[in-house]
């Protein structure tokens, strides 16, 4: 690599903010919004929660739990919210409307182009 491409290349163009994101959520049922403040979640650590969420099974074979994923994306992300913390607590108390609405702040677990889970072979 030339010193040339290395002074031309902006790291920070690809790194996550630090600082916190209002968001104003609406559930699309009664028409109710309300503001959120998350934090961007790095590729990182996408990919260790979704990696947690990979249920391996005695035949080798492997499911995503989807659920799983969302609880902790939430989880990790929301700093404020109307509620307080987003605890588990919490979040199996909300319904379907509510849950729906958070769920469209949380990151896709696997890229468009991924076959996801299914496609992971046993190391």
């Amino acid at each position: 690599m030339s010193k040339q491409s290395t002074e031309q290349f902006d790291l920070g163009k690809y790194q996550i903010a630090q600082e916190v994101i209002k968001k104003t959520v609406t559930i699309p049922d009664t028409g109710d919004s309300f503001e959120v403040s998350i934090k961007q979640m790095s590729w990182a650590k996408r990919n260790q929660l979704a990696n947690k969420c990979i249920i391996w099974n005695q035949d080798g074979t492997n499911t995503f739990n989807g659920d799983l994923y969302i609880r902790e994306c939430l989880k990790e992300m929301m700093v404020d919210a109307p509620w307080g913390k987003t605890t588990e607590s919490f979040l199996i108390t909300i319904d379907e409307r509510l849950g729906a609405a958070l769920e469209s702040l949380v990151p896709q677990a696997f890229a468009a182009d991924s076959e996801g889970p299914e496609a992971i072979k046993k190391g």
